[in-house]
C-alpha cells in the first residue's frame, strides 16, 4: 500500500513503475499545455473539433460503449473495518483491494503518456482548498480536470513544499468492465481506478475526491461534504442570502441552481445567483453561521433535457470551452445535439456511437441518455460574484427535497436542526415508470448522499447532529416538493422560476419576517404567505398542496423506522427520538 504522506515525486515514480507508461508529463495549467493536449486528443480521434464559429474551443468525445455512467456495483470502500464502511456502502478488505488493482494495472499505461494533474478542490490557499494529484493516462481526463478543477503551479509548489493530498490513480488498461474497479481507501488518502474513461469514474476530483474522500475528511477535521447545490437570492434591496439544496436525481438539482425569476420578480430586481450545481463543502465559520463553498470549477452536466426553456443558463455555459460527451454531433454544421435541446432533430448527423443518425427517421435516441457537458462555470451567466471566495458564504438554510406524488407539501419548515437533520435522513423519491418500470416506489437517499457517503450512513448522520450543535446561528432546515400531482398524475405546482416565491416564503422565515402554520409535521405557509402574482395555479392546486395527510403520513413514518432499521445501533438517538415525535403529533 502507498504511504499516506508520499511525497509527489515518490508517488509518481512507484505509480510508473507499475503501470510502465511511455513518458511522464507534468501538468502545470498553463494554456500552452492545454492546447498540445487538444491536438493530441484530436490527432488520436479522443476528441472531435467543433464549429468554431458557433462553439469555440469546443470538442465532442465518445466514450466506450460499455462505459457510459458510474458503476456503484463496482465501487468499493477500502477501511480497514468493515463496520466502518456501513450496510449502504460496498466493502472490501483494503490490502487485497490493492493487490488486485495493482495487478490488474500491471503494463497498463504501457504506450501511452502518464500525465501527472495536481489539482485544488477550492480556491488554493483558502481555508476549504484540498489538494489531489491524479495520475491518467487519458487526454479526455486530463482536460476535463482542467475545467472542473484548478490546477496551478501554486498547486503543485504546494504539494511539493509538504500539504497533504489526495492520491488518485486512473487508468483505462484495455476498459474491460468484468475488471473495471473505483475504490477508495479513506484511511490511506488513495483513490484508484481501473478500465473506465467515464467521467464519473475517471474524474477523480468529481465524485470520488469531493464527496467519498472529502465526506471522510470532513468528518476528521469538523467541516461536511454534500451532494448539495448553492445559490445566492438578490432582493430588490440588494441584499444577498444562501442556501444549499439537496436533491435526488430527476428533482430539478441544477434548474434550481440556475433559476431564473419570474417576470414580475425580475422587473422589480430580484435576481438568483448560482454558485454550484452538484457539490457544498460546509464549515462552521468565526460568526457562528456555516459557510459553504463550491469546490467545483465547472458543470459535469447531464445533457438530455437542458434546453432554452428548461434551464437556460446551464445551456449558455456550454457554449465555448466545453467537452461534450456521446451527444449527437450535427454533420450540417459540426455543433452538438441531444434529445430535449429543440423539436428539430438534425437529419445528417452522427449518433453517440458515430453511426449515421436521421433524427425525423430514426427510431433509436441519437444521444446516450446519461450523455454529458463538462463546461467551464465562468460560462454561467447566473454565475455568483461570490464563486471565486476564498471564505465562501453563510448559509441562511438548507432544503432537503424529493418527487413525492401526495406525502410532503410544497414546503415545510423544520421545528429544530435535529429534525432538519431527521427530514434529511428520510427524504425519499417515487420512481417514474420511464425510469424503472413501477410506479410510486419510495427509495429513501439520506441527504441524497447515500450512494456518496464514504463512511457508515449512521456516523454520517451523528456527524450531522453534532456539527449544528458547533455553531450559534445554525441555518434553518426547510423540505420542498415541487412534484405534488393530481388525480390524473398531472403537476399542481408551476415549477421551474415560480419556485422563487417558495424561496422568498423560506428567508422571510429565516429572517422572522413570515408567518406560518404549525402542523405534526413542521410549518407549513398558508396560502396568504406566498407571493402568488402571476402565479399560474388554482386556488383549489394550491390547497392541495399545502394540506398534510394524517393517514398518509403514518404510513410515512411506518416506512421510515423500517428504513432506519438499516443502521442498528449506529443510528444517532436524537432521530429515533425525532421519529417518536412525528407518529406521536400524527396521533394527536
Amino acid at each position: 500500500m502507498l504511504a499516506s504522506h508520499l511525497s509527489i515525486e515518490s508517488f509518481v515514480e512507484a505509480v510508473s513503475k507499475m503501470t510502465n507508461p511511455k513518458e511522464i508529463i507534468y501538468l502545470n495549467g498553463s494554456e500552452e499545455q492545454w492546447m498540445q493536449l487538444r491536438k493530441q486528443g484530436c490527432e488520436t480521434g479522443e476528441l472531435i473539433p467543433l464549429n468554431e464559429e458557433k462553439l469555440p474551443g469546443c470538442y465532442l468525445h465518445r466514450s466506450d460503449p460499455q462505459d457510459v455512467a458510474r458503476v456503484e456495483e463496482r465501487t468499493f470502500l477500502c477501511s480497514s473495518r468493515e463496520e466502518d464502511a456501513g450496510p449502504t456502502n460496498h466493502w472490501a478488505e483494503p490490502e487485497a483491494m490493492y493487490e488486485t488493482l495493482c495487478s490488474i494495472a500491471k503494463n497498463g499505461m504501457n504506450g501511452r503518456t502518464m500525465y501527472v494533474l495536481p489539482y485544488s478542490m477550492g480556491i488554493p490557499g483558502s481555508p476549504f482548498a484540498r489538494y489531489g494529484v491524479e495520475l491518467t493516462d487519458s487526454i479526455y481526463v486530463a482536460l476535463s480536470m482542467a475545467i472542473m478543477t484548478r490546477i496551478t503551479p501554486e498547486v503543485l509548489s504546494a504539494i511539493q513544499n509538504g500539504a497533504p493530498y489526495v492520491k488518485g490513480i486512473h487508468c483505462k488498461v484495455d476498459l474491460n468492465p468484468e475488471n473495471r474497479y473505483i475504490a477508495h481507501f479513506p484511511e490511506h488518502n488513495l483513490i484508484f481506478s481501473v478500465n473506465s474513461g467515464y467521467g464519473g469514474n475517471a474524474l477523480l476530483g468529481k465524485k470520488c475526491f469531493s464527496l467519498r474522500m472529502a465526506s471522510c475528511l470532513g468528518r476528521r477535521e469538523g467541516w461536511m461534504a454534500e451532494h448539495m447545490l448553492i445559490l445566492g437570492v438578490q432582493d430588490p434591496t440588494g441584499a444577498v442570502r444562501y442556501l444549499a439544496a439537496a436533491f435526488p436525481s430527476a428533482c430539478g438539482k441544477t434548474n434550481l441552481a440556475m433559476l431564473i425569476p419570474p417576470e414580475n420578480y425580475r422587473k422589480k430586481g430580484w435576481k438568483v445567483w448560482c454558485l454550484g450545481d452538484d457539490i457544498a463543502w460546509i464549515r462552521p465559520g468565526p460568526d457562528g453561521r456555516l459557510w459553504a463553498v463550491n469546490p467545483e470549477n465547472g458543470f459535469f452536466g447531464v445533457a438530455p433535457g437542458t434546453s432554452m426553456k428548461s434551464n437556460p443558463n446551464a445551456l449558455a455555459a456550454t457554449r465555448q470551452g466545453t467537452i461534450f460527451t456521446n451527444v449527437v454531433r450535427n454533420l450540417e454544421d459540426n455543433t452538438v445535439w441531444w434529445e430535449g435541446m429543440n423539436k428539430t432533430p438534425p437529419t445528417h448527423a452522427e449518433d453517440w456511437l458515430g453511426r449515421p443518425w436521421n433524427g425525423e427517421l430514426s427510431q433509436e435516441k441519437g444521444a446516450h441518455p446519461n450523455s454529458r457537458f463538462t463546461a467551464p462555470a465562468k460560462n454561467c451567466p447566473c454565475l455568483s460574484p461570490a464563486f471565486d471566495s476564498a471564505q465562501g458564504v453563510p448559509l441562511s438554510a438548507i432544503l432537503f427535497g424529493g418527487r413525492r406524488a401526495r406525502t410532503a407539501p410544497l414546503v415545510y419548515e423544520a421545528r429544530s436542526w435535529a429534525h432538519g437533520v431527521f427530514i434529511g435522513s428520510s427524504m425519499a423519491s417515487e420512481t417514474t415508470a420511464a425510469a424503472t418500470g413501477a410506479v410510486g416506489v419510495t427509495r429513501r437517499d439520506p441527504m441524497a448522499m447515500l450512494p456518496f457517503c464514504g463512511y457508515h450512513m449512521g456516523d454520517y448522520l451523528a456527524h450531522w447532529l453534532n456539527m449544528g450543535r458547533s455553531v450559534s446561528a445554525p441555518p434553518k432546515i426547510f423540505h420542498v416538493n415541487w412534484f405534488r400531482t393530481d388525480e390524473e398524475g398531472r403537476f399542481l405546482w408551476p415549477g421551474f422560476g415560480d419556485n422563487l416565491r417558495v424561496l422568498e416564503w423560506i428567508l422571510d422565515r429565516c429572517d422572522g419576517k413570515a408567518h406560518g402554520v404549525e402542523t405534526p409535521i413542521g410549518t407549513l405557509p398558508s396560502a396568504e404567505d406566498l407571493n402568488l402574482e402571476g402565479c399560474p395555479i388554482t386556488q383549489e392546486a394550491l390547497a392541495s398542496i399545502l394540506t398534510v395527510d394524517s393517514q398518509l403520513w403514518t404510513r410515512e413514518a411506518e416506512q421510515i423506522r423500517i428504513f432506519y432499521e438499516r443502521f442498528g445501533d449506529k443510528l444517532p438517538q436524537a432521530l429515533a427520538e425525532e421519529l417518536d415525535g412525528l407518529e406521536a403529533r400524527l396521533q394527536k
